[in-house]
């Protein structure tokens, strides 16, 4: 774009006329705005890049930067520019100067210290503070370890891009850098529940660690903006040290909800009892999906891909073990306030029913041979047209986490490998790997049987487990009606290969799911969602009168006998200022006079509103539209929806830590690990 001797802002524009004086009129080449300036007066041309293409300046202020810098050393050691080629424009060392033969040391540049010639940027130089910014934000998003910045090769690539740059140390990041940002989070977090009125609480907690029994409390809070937009902040993550008793946590917990201003604010607190965890997805037993190292992906004690799932680390959902004094205190605690995860007692369900038929161990591990088998052994573009890309093959160049991340990803492999197993077959060559007709039947079974569980997984989950691509909030309102499917298909479907699997679906529905189907909370919340309404019951009369009972609770407007009586009610709006004309009572006598209206009850809105059709608008967009003319059924669903349907963005992050900060064997978690687990989680909060 520039000549080699000269940077000029010119380059950045096409000259279209030049008059007298100087006179030029140019187009911007990035977006062909004309602008008029002189040549000796190109204030205008900097003034347009800084305003309109921000990276473009850049570019241009940094070929300004290294021109200088190369005309500074080459005047500073003798050296000839040599036409500005950035090889011998870089500083040089000035104790090695030139070698035998006459040439400039490149390693002089990159050396510490004075940095042999160059300036450093002041410890508050704008551009010190974005690098050192951007190499905390790295650290916190890609949950690196905080020594990174200590590495030999991390430095030199720092100097190689920009000379002038000194790199913090590692304590400086811990010490000052990540408190800093995280108590930036915390200030924006309290900033905006102090105005919220609508809220509720999840409780993560992470014991991940084989041989340990310690581990992370997460808390997080789900409020509703002013304009109805659902955010998820974490509150606090803490260190858990020993064996942490149910009132400990409780107390901890208390303690976060106080000092971020929300105690006796949380209409609901999602949390499992205290034996549950937060862990790897469970996988589907037998299939084991080899990752591209050789390495499984259960080892180090995380959940193992097995039928001893429940014997390492169990979830909680009415398990009898040892500890059952410790869900007492937790029960206590929590009240009428807590309800178990839909997700995990969705995953509980299938983990149940598989445990239930034991012959398709053997099978899901030989398909599971198999795929490894092929993946392995045929090219990666003809296995392109099984399966949709890299991901799904472990022996691709991409990564194989899409495969091994849970049992509704494994399930979606043996489809796509069920679907094209004759065409694998031929293209991977003779082998003793063969799935004969009996496994295909068991196989086809597995699948179908669970393709409504991987349908309600995918839903409750957003279409997608990656926090990196989507925040979306699904709440507890497609709980009800996965439920009630779930039934359905469970009770027409036919299993003459497995017929055990059918039964144990069946005893896990009824014993962890079923009570949905007549809690008060999961009715009002499934009822408010303007796409069920009550299409699903099927005794509409009945629970009407349950969602009347439950809105009479719930509503602001209720009896001072409300379920939270330290729930603030929001501020009663400002009537509309009339109009300073006053009507004359004779001139506009023709004109009747308008009725005195009258404040509708909650039955009368609840049968307004369920006379309307269902419609597929969003369930908050519905009631920021609604909330005019549904004023108290609005407050109920500002409410209910804040309650979320699957797990929190720590949960998944606890997952990655588990995975990527493993420590090996003899070594400890990287320090500062929950600060790294808190502004990763807040990331957006701090940074977009």
């Amino acid at each position: 774009m520039a000549s080699a001797s000269k940077v000029s802002i010119l380059d950045y524009f096409n000259i279209v006329f030049e008059g007298e004086n100087g006179k030029i009129e140019s187009n911007c080449k990035a977006c062909g705005t004309r602008i008029q300036a002189k040549r000796s007066v190109t204030s205008n041309f900097v003034t347009h890049l800084k305003r309109k293409h921000q990276a473009v300046y850049d570019d241009f202020v940094k070929r300004k930067d290294m021109k200088r810098e190369g005309y500074s050393s080459s005047s500073l050691h003798g050296f000839p520019t040599n036409g500005g080629n950035a090889r011998y424009t870089l500083p040089v060392n000035a104790g090695g100067g030139a070698g035998a033969g006459g040439t400039a040391s490149l390693e002089g540049g990159a050396g510490g210290g004075s940095g042999g010639g160059v300036t450093k940027f002041d410890r508050h130089d704008p551009r010190q503070v974005l690098i050192s910014e951007a190499i905390t934000k790295m650290i916190v998003r890609d949950l690196q370890p905080v020594s990174i910045v200590e590495n030999q090769g991390f430095r030199e690539l720092l100097q190689l891009l920009e000379p002038r740059y000194t790199p913090e140390r590692q304590h400086c990041i811990q010490s000052q850098l990540l408190p800093a940002y995280a108590y930036q989070a915390q200030l924006a977090t309290r900033q905006a529940l102090a105005s919220t009125h609508a809220l509720s609480l999840s409780l993560d907690l992470w014991r991940g660690l084989s041989g340990t029994s310690s581990g992370y409390l997460g808390v997080t809070c789900h409020y509703l903006s002013s304009d109805w937009q659902i955010r998820s902040a974490l509150l606090a993550c803490l260190p858990l040290t020993g064996r942490s008793s149910g009132n400990r946590v409780l107390s901890d917990f208390d303690e976060i909800c106080h000092s971020h201003g929300v105690s006796g604010r949380a209409f609901r607190v999602v949390a499992d009892s205290f034996l549950a965890t937060t862990v790897k997805p469970r996988c589907i037993p037998g299939f084991l999906v080899s990752s591209p190292n050789g390495e499984n992906e259960d080892d180090e004690g995380e959940v193992h891909n097995g039928n001893g799932v429940e014997e390492g680390i169990r979830n909680g959902h009415g398990d009898d073990g040892g500890d059952r004094e410790c869900d007492d205190p937790w029960e206590q605690g929590l009240g009428v306030c807590r309800v178990d995860c839909f997700s995990r007692s969705l995953e509980q369900c299938v983990s149940e029913g598989l445990r239930s038929c034991p012959r398709l161990s053997s099978t899901l591990a030989k398909a599971s041979c198999f795929y490894n088998y092929v993946t392995s052994a045929v090219p990666p573009e003809k296995l392109t047209q099984v399966f949709d890309g890299p991901g799904w093959i472990t022996g691709g160049s991409g990564s194989a986490s899409a495969a091994v991340s849970d049992w509704a990803a494994q399930l979606k492999v043996l489809r796509r490998l069920l679907d094209s197993v004759e065409f694998l077959e031929e293209v991977s060559g003779p082998g003793e790997l063969v799935l004969c007709a009996s496994e295909r039947a068991q196989l086809r079974e597995l699948i179908d049987t669970l393709e409504p569980f991987t349908e309600a997984w995918d839903m409750v989950h957003g279409y997608t487990q990656r926090e990196a691509q989507t925040d979306r909030h699904v709440s507890i309102s497609l709980a009800l009606p996965c439920v009630l499917g779930l039934r359905k298909h469970l009770s027409e479907t036919s299993t003459p290969h497995c017929p055990s699997l059918l039964v144990g679906l069946s005893q896990a529905i009824e014993h962890r799911l079923a009570p949905i189907l007549e809690d008060p909370l999961y009715i009002t919340a499934t009822t408010l969602d303007p796409q069920f309404k009550l299409t699903w019951s099927s005794n509409p009369d009945w629970h009407r009168q349950v969602l009347i009972e439950e809105l009479s609770k719930t509503s602001p407007a209720s009896s001072p006998t409300d379920l939270h009586p330290q729930t603030q009610t929001p501020p009663t709006a400002a009537p509309s200022p009339v109009s300073s004309l006053t009507r004359p009572c004779k001139l506009f006598s023709f004109i009747k006079q308008r009725p005195t209206t009258q404040a509708k009850s909650l039955e009368q809105e609840l049968a307004i509103y369920l006379r309307e059709e269902p419609t597929d608008e969003e369930a908050l967009h519905y009631w920021y539209r609604k909330a005019i003319d549904f004023p108290l059924l609005a407050q109920v669903a500002k409410r209910a929806f804040t309650i979320p349907a699957c797990g929190t963005v720590v949960e998944s992050i606890f997952t990655t830590a588990g995975r990527c900060l493993r420590p090996e064997r003899g070594h400890v978690l990287p320090k500062n690990l929950e600060t790294l687990i808190y502004l990763k989680a807040n990331y957006r909060l701090l940074w977009t």
